[in-house]
């Protein structure tokens, strides 16, 4: 009896695990039909909330709780008549330092919202602007990451100063993000780098086999499919795919090359990462600082925005999106990534 229960928990893990690959499959080839866009419906609503206005309610919270009830009054009243004074002495033409975050993920999910804010801000912005992205980001699916790389490139482009700050990640996909700025700023103990590419991915096969579960793959084209979850993979198909790996990696590196020609690049594109100061030592970074004091320095020169894209995702892409975050941390499955 007990050797029939082993037998029966094996096969319903066996079993298990067997289908949960399938179903991760299948969301992610559902998830692949819908273009980035599409993940929104049409009332998405971008948020501007001006990051002065902030700071001063900080200010005036900290001096309230701080300053005794005369100076606080006193303290208040010589702030009003300085809003005042600069209300009237508005300057149409004054710079305006726009603030984007960047949360990064596998599959660099925010690009959508992405692609809004930055079509709006080129509608307004101006060369005397600039725009700072604080990028989160450990990288991920390549075209992805490229793709949220070209939509930086679209206000560089335009002429308007883009700087990129690096508080905790920026990591092969969000590296290559980064490197199209201007400037990058990083906290000293930011991680940097990893500029690489890799492909993992479990194999069934002979789980298949021994459960006497047949699996067929039918193509057309010599290499169509390298390797498989199911299938027997071959050494063919393996080298293939490194070769496959190789010329993504030479094209990342071009594209940092472009834009970061200081870089040597033997030396920085091994898909080893470093700290914010050795990072600056390499010249993947041009200073050390948070972004919080970058724009605490910029305070006073310019108007600071902060810009938050709001879409909402349709039921179905919700729930998918959660089954396939947890299938993913479930199954540790991942496939080519700049990583």
């Amino acid at each position: 009896m007990t050797e029939a229960l082993i037998d029966y928990a094996l096969f319903a893990a066996k079993s298990l695990t067997v289908i949960g690959f399938i179903a991760l499959a299948f969301i992610l080839l559902l998830r692949a039909r819908h273009h980035a866009g599409d993940l929104l419906d049409d009332s998405g609503q971008l948020e501007i909330q001006s990051l002065d206005d902030r700071y001063r309610d900080m200010a005036d919270g900290l001096k309230r709780m701080t300053l005794p009830p005369k100076l606080y009054k006193q303290a208040a009243k010589a702030e009003r008549k300085a809003e005042k004074a600069r209300a009237k002495s508005y300057d149409a033409a004054q710079k305006r330092l726009f603030v984007i975050d960047f949360h990064g993920d596998i599959m660099a999910s925010e690009v959508s919202g992405l692609r809004e804010m930055i079509s709006a801000l080129l509608l307004e912005a101006r060369p005397t602007d600039e725009v700072l992205v604080r990028i989160d980001n450990a990288g991920g699916a390549v075209h992805e990451h490229g793709l949220a790389a070209s939509q930086l490139l679209r206000i560089r482009s335009r002429g308007i100063p883009l700087t990129v700050a690096v508080d905790k990640v920026a990591a092969s996909g969000g590296y290559l993000m980064a490197c199209v700025a201007d400037r990058i700023i990083a906290a000293p103990f930011a991680v940097i780098g990893s500029i690489g590419v890799l492909a993992e991915l479990p194999n069934f096969h002979r789980l298949l086999q021994r459960s006497g579960i047949d699996f067929e793959l039918h193509t057309a084209g010599e290499y169509k499919r390298t390797l498989t979850l199911f299938g027997e993979n071959t050494d063919e198909g393996r080298a293939k795919l490194r070769e496959q790996l190789e010329g993504t990696h030479q094209l990342f590196k071009h594209f940092i090359q472009e834009y970061r020609s200081n870089l040597d690049l033997d030396k920085v594109a091994t898909g080893e990462y470093w700290h914010g100061s050795e990072a600056l030592e390499l010249g993947l970074v041009d200073e050390l600082t948070t972004s919080d004091d970058y724009l605490l320095a910029a305070r006073g020169d310019s108007e600071l925005y902060k810009l938050r894209y709001k879409g909402r995702k349709r039921p179905l892409e919700r729930l998918l999106g959660a089954m396939q975050e947890r299938l993913s941390r479930l199954l540790a499955w991942r496939g080519v990534s700049v990583r």
